[in-house]
């Protein structure tokens, strides 16, 4: 297989880690999905920028966050639906205990300073060290590890969690909650 083809498939792999961080950002599935493609195409466009051996995940996370970014300060001027109260009047609220304990997480996500959301997200959910988030976020690692510590603090309080116990059965808060 060609380097050219597996760069593909590994930026094709990408997609759904690169979906997950682009929501918590957005917290807008469709904004969400509209950042991940401009991504991949940025990336793909710019691929010879990339350096074979370095971490793909790492690049494509920074050329998002930058996207991310980029669009932010665009749109600050926008009215947006930030405490989710009109879209609250649009849906059905779910039945299922654990899709609330879930929306209870995002919405405390939600409540943490992005520096602080962005860096638990890339070390919690999508599994990147220190060392790499440090690189995506483009600080120092000690940096991170306290954004970290310092999330990780405020959910618990946020969530009212008091012990391991409290945390339920879900993997992906799990691993935002715990180091």
């Amino acid at each position: 297989m060609s380097v050219e083809a597996t760069l593909r498939d590994e930026l094709l792999a990408a997609i759904p880690s690169l979906r997950a961080f682009a929501i918590s950002f957005t917290n807008n599935r469709d904004r969400a999905d509209d950042l991940v493609q401009e991504t991949i195409l940025r990336a793909w466009a710019n691929i010879e920028k990339f350096q074979p051996g370095t971490n793909l995940n790492a690049w494509l996370f920074t050329i998002l966050r930058n996207l991310f970014h980029s669009e932010y300060r665009k749109r600050k001027y926008e009215t947006e639906d930030a405490d989710g109260s009109y879209a609250a009047r649009l849906k059905t609220h779910p039945d299922q205990q654990s899709h609330l304990d879930f929306e209870g997480f995002r919405a405390a996500l939600a409540k943490l300073p992005r520096d602080q959301r962005e860096a638990l997200l890339l070390v919690g959910a999508q599994g990147l060290s220190y060392e790499e988030a440090a690189q995506v976020c483009n600080v120092a690692v000690g940096t991170v590890k306290s954004r970290v510590n310092r999330a990780r603090l405020k959910l618990a309080y946020l969530l009212d969690l008091n012990s391991d116990a409290d945390l339920g059965p879900d993997a992906v808060i799990k691993a935002a909650l715990t180091g």
